[in-house]
């Protein structure tokens, strides 16, 4: 009575639950990396201007340049999104196995309560015994 049944099980809990949170800190990662790079991006972007005065040729290759670094924001961007909407669920699924791993440690928990009160009991016996014994013996 005194091993806890389900040890296999929280164990298993445990191990799920460590998964979840190591592929949750790899989504947070990812998210970094793709904030960090859309900020990179945005601030490169409204760094470049247009030429005031320049030949035609030197304006088009500003005005391309100033495009390709919009399309890439855009990329960027969308990049961001994803990335947050997987570790949004990376989240969901650490939190869901968290609870079924803390379901079974609650479980645990009323087991070793139980374990305790039978062997305080089980020492009151004991001791009950004893001094049941000695009064018969000083009588």
């Amino acid at each position: 009575m005194n091993v806890f049944g389900l040890g296999g099980l929280l164990r298993l809990r445990a191990l799920r639950e460590d998964e979840a949170a190591v592929a949750l800190g790899a989504a947070e990662r990812d998210v970094a990396r793709a904030r960090d790079r859309a900020r990179t991006t945005a601030e490169r972007l409204a760094g470049s201007t247009l030429p005031g005065s320049a030949d035609g040729a030197t304006f088009l290759a500003a005005a391309a340049s100033r495009l390709s670094l919009s399309s890439l924001l855009v990329e960027d961007t969308d990049r961001l999104r994803e990335a947050r909407g997987v570790a949004a669920e990376r989240r969901e699924h650490w939190s869901h196995a968290r609870q079924d791993e803390r379901a079974v440690e609650l479980l645990e928990e009323h087991h070793e309560e139980r374990v305790r009160v039978e062997e305080l009991r089980a020492e009151q016996v004991v001791l009950d015994e004893v001094a049941g014994r000695r009064r018969e013996e000083e009588r």
